[in-house]
């Protein structure tokens, strides 16, 4: 599914406001610790269908995390009842932690946000289907457009006709909310540029939420976003890049105004300035733009709720005051999003 497909309606107006959001000069915030995860067994395909719980491993301090298949089958599993883990890279990490904290409340565990046994026996009673399956990469999914290293500059951003992929390989990852490395490592040697190809990927879908959305909790501190319907039942969890301490989230009631998928970005130092150049850019939409795929307009001017160009630091940066969703997680949202729901921010 290409970033841009929503069944949405889109704003009456000029995305002139995206300036507030997603400055593309981002700052990290500390890295937490992994979530334990089960010994660090190959990466086949086999392993990861197989995979069950086992005894974290002692890491070896210099050398690199290893993707896991036990937590790249449990990370496949929350994507697919909906608690986002973000991006599946079989590594864990703190946005899968958070992903398994909310699997557990929902469930009634204790909320240790902990992969251990029972969680993972929950999951995979919940969901025994197969965890990865074969795609066969077809003459349309090359059609482009490929645009290379993808600029960092915005007046560069703004030449192109579109900030498209940069290669297929990031589309096909992120087709299957994968990082490029897992879906590498699960298919040794692949061409992904081949058209016929056939490679093994996480078995996800853009799976439509239970019911349209009533209310949207964004919590600043756990830099996460719940989704709930009508009678208050929870239909989705999704981990976000929520502010910063320089420019933080907005506090309190807010609510949607509209949406709009594939959104230009304008940077308009009239308004808002990020030491980005005193002229005003408009980088046109691609899945690659600074807002990434759809643009959900809150009531505040210039905020919102959005996708992203590179979901792999979700939850790893600060933004500039918006809520930034990995581009497939904006877009389950957003399909099901009207215009008076309510947003709170805590």
């Amino acid at each position: 599914m290409s970033k841009s497909r929503l069944a949405v309606s889109a704003l009456p107006f000029a995305l002139a406001a995206l300036a507030a959001c997603s400055s593309p000069a981002e700052t990290p915030r500390p890295e937490q610790p992994p979530a334990a995860q089960g010994a660090a067994s190959p990466l086949t395909r086999e392993a990861v269908e197989a995979a069950v719980f086992e005894a974290a491993p002692t890491p070896v301090e210099g050398q690199p995390a290893r993707p896991d298949a036990a937590t790249a089958r449990a990370q496949i599993l929350l994507d697919r009842a909906n608690f986002s883990p973000g991006v599946i890279d079989g590594l864990g990490g703190d946005n899968t932690r958070q992903a398994i904290a909310a699997f557990e409340k929902a469930a009634g565990l204790p909320q240790d946000g902990v992969l251990d046994a029972e969680v993972f026996r929950r999951l995979t009673a919940g969901d025994d289907g197969r965890v990865l399956t074969d795609y066969t990469i077809t003459a349309a999914d090359l059609s482009g457009p490929f645009i290379g290293q993808v600029p960092t500059n915005l007046a560069d951003m703004a030449k192109l006709q579109t900030v498209g992929y940069a290669t297929p390989l990031e589309m096909l990852a992120e087709k299957f909310h994968m990082t490029e490395g897992l879906l590498q490592a699960l298919n040794p040697g692949v061409d992904f540029g081949k058209a016929g190809q056939t490679i093994v990927v996480a078995a996800v879908a853009q799976t439509d939420l239970a019911a349209d959305v009533a209310h949207i909790v964004v919590d600043k501190a756990e830099r996460s976003v719940r989704v709930y319907d009508a009678s208050d039942r929870l239909l989705a969890f999704y981990p976000a890049t929520i502010g910063s301490s320089a420019r933080p989230a907005p506090s309190g009631e807010l609510s949607v105004v509209g949406v709009a998928p594939e959104p230009n970005y304008t940077y308009d130092p009239d308004r808002v300035s990020y030491d980005r150049g005193d002229r005003k850019v408009i980088v046109p939409p691609g899945p690659n733009n600074p807002v990434g795929s759809v643009w959900i307009d809150l009531s505040r001017d210039t905020y919102g709720i959005h996708g992203t160009p590179d979901p792999s630091k979700v939850g790893k940066t600060f933004s500039s005051g918006c809520v930034r969703l990995t581009n497939w997680d904006a877009e389950q949202l957003a399909s099901r999003v009207k215009p008076g729901v309510r947003v709170t921010f805590r």
